[in-house]
């Protein structure tokens, strides 16, 4: 049966990249990085009824499969190139692994990425991507960089994912909107690509906005000061949840897959023509990330964001 698999994923793999010169089916790949590029190499794994509910489409697992780890390497500013796959199912299911590729090579095809090998295996319903991309030298975003007096800016709109959670664990209706931005996050790869030689620090917000913000601030040696009344949120969050609501989930809630980033005050220019930037605070000398209401006074969310091993 995991033969079988295998061959079914394999039958379905693009591998037509010139730089894959031997995909799946050998117990490794052979790939050509091209001259003078860095690799950047991401991983993430989901896990059921960690990452995504029971009953999770199969085509949406294996979209956000890919997703995250894409986000990743938008992150780094990074070009996607070949992904491997890691299946742990709990019986051999062609439809499930029909339905999951799907998902998984629509996306890897928007961004030209060739799934060129990996695993199957037995066990609780489990995926692990591993995603290579390319950088030139010295172009490469990085969590460290931040200066004083950078502006910190936010892509798309933050709490979507974090809400549709929040509604389907109250057991009501989910807002359909809302559901696709947790079932189907969009890795800002075109974003991260723009803005290498502007962005001054940058990461992707997959544990929530101040968690991950604070992790840019540790590496960069700074702090930083958010706006939370500035934080973008689509209409439908808007008319889910009232104001105070609203902000925890932008705040804290995670699974936005956003890229949250700083850059020099000259870059403002540049950075708002991007679509969907907005900038939310500032960087500041003081360790640590606060939040702020626009009137100046502090907002004390109840959680920073999510902690894996809590």
């Amino acid at each position: 049966m995991e033969f079988d698999l295998i061959a079914r994923i394999r039958s379905r793999a693009d591998a037509s990249r010139a730089d894959v010169v031997l995909g799946i089916g050998d117990d490794a790949a052979l790939l050509a990085p091209p001259p003078g590029q860095h690799l950047v190499v991401a991983m993430d794994t989901l896990n059921a009824g960690v990452h995504f509910p029971a009953g999770t489409a199969p085509a949406d697992i294996g979209w956000k499969a890919l997703a995250v780890n894409l986000s990743d390497l938008a992150a780094m500013g990074a070009t996607p190139a070949w992904c491997t796959l890691s299946l742990s199912l709990p019986a051999g299911d062609d439809g499930f692994v029909d339905g999951f590729l799907d998902g998984f090579l629509v996306l890897a095809s928007a961004h030209g990425v060739a799934l060129v090998g990996g695993d199957t295996t037995r066990g609780p319903l489990s995926a692990c991507v591993t995603a290579h991309g390319f950088v030139a030298p010295g172009c490469a975003l990085r969590r460290a960089g931040a200066g004083v007096g950078d502006d910190v800016w936010v892509s798309g709109t933050l709490g979507d994912a974090a809400a549709a959670l929040a509604q389907w664990q109250a057991g009501g209706a989910i807002d359909p909107m809302l559901h696709a931005r947790l079932d189907r996050p969009t890795p800002r790869v075109a974003l991260g690509l723009a803005l290498r030689g502007i962005a001054s620090a940058c990461i992707d917000v997959s544990d929530g906005l101040l968690a991950d913000l604070g992790h840019l601030c540790l590496a960069s040696g700074v702090g930083a000061e958010v706006e939370v009344e500035a934080l973008p949120a689509s209409t439908a969050l808007v008319a889910a949840f009232d104001a105070q609501a609203r902000r925890g989930l932008q705040a804290t809630g995670g699974d936005d897959y956003e890229l949250c980033f700083s850059a020099p005050p000259g870059r403002r220019e540049a950075i708002a023509a991007m679509p969907g930037t907005t900038r939310i605070g500032r960087i500041v000398a003081d360790a640590g990330v606060r939040a702020m209401t626009s009137a100046g006074a502090p907002w004390q969310p109840v959680h920073a964001g999510y902690q894996h091993f809590a």
